[in-house]
C-alpha cells in the first residue's frame, strides 16, 4: 500500500483533517486498499518521510530542499481551491 504523509506543526488538528480528506477522495476514486493518508507532526518528518511515497506539507515555511519524494501543498485540501487537481495529480502518481 503506498503511504501519503500529510505534515502539519502539532500533527493533529490541520494534517488530521486534510489527511481525512485526501482519505475519502481516494475512496471516491476507488483507491481503498491502495493508498492511505497518514498525519504527522512536522517535527517527525525525518523519521517518516523514508516510510513515504508522497509528502502533502501544510507548513508553509517548512524546507522541502531535502524531501526526495513527490510533495504537494495541503492549503488546497483546506480551501478547497485546486483540490481536484491536486487531486489527480496525486492519484497518477499513485
Amino acid at each position: 500500500m503506498k503511504r501519503i504523509v500529510v505534515a502539519c506543526g502539532s500533527g493533529i488538528a490541520t494534517s488530521g483533517l486534510v489527511a481525512n480528506k485526501i482519505n475519502n477522495l481516494l475512496e471516491e476514486r476507488g483507491m481503498v486498499g491502495k493508498a492511505r493518508a497518514d498525519s504527522i507532526d512536522i517535527k517527525s518528518i525525518d523519521l517518516e518521510i523514508g516510510m513515504a511515497d508522497i509528502f502533502v506539507s501544510i507548513t508553509p515555511t517548512f524546507d522541502l530542499s531535502n524531501v526526495r519524494i513527490p510533495t504537494f501543498s495541503g492549503i488546497p485540501f483546506l480551501t478547497g481551491i485546486g483540490e481536484e487537481e491536486i487531486m489527480d495529480q496525486i492519484v497518477g502518481l499513485l
